[in-house]
């Protein structure tokens, strides 16, 4: 009985930790580049696009093809940085708790 209520007291704790990590995460950013610096995006935690800068000289007609794929590859770059920020503190919250293997937190 008294493991039940242990795991009860650190779901609890689990369960504010992770509330105040959501809120977190609604401030965190990254940034995520493309093509050497040329196309830089801006994502918070949760994810949406903040902000888009592209260098000056990217603004050719025939470019265009080449600007739309550096902007995916920055904004992949800064969503895979916010993955493992979340991954990392996700980590450090939940250590010592008898969590599976393979269960992503935040759900």
């Amino acid at each position: 009985m008294r493991d039940i209520m242990g795991l009860m007291s650190k779901a609890k704790e689990m369960q504010e930790k992770m509330q105040a990590m959501q809120a977190e995460m609604e401030t965190m950013t990254a940034d995520g580049t493309a093509g050497g610096g040329m196309v830089t995006v801006t994502l918070n935690g949760k994810g949406a696009l903040q902000a888009v800068k592209i260098d000056p000289s990217m603004f050719k007609e025939d470019d265009v093809e080449i600007l739309e794929d550096l902007i995916i590859a920055a904004h992949n770059d800064a969503k895979a940085k916010i993955e493992a920020i979340i991954a990392e503190k996700t980590q450090e919250m939940t250590a010592g708790l008898p969590i599976p293997p393979g269960m992503k937190l935040p759900f």
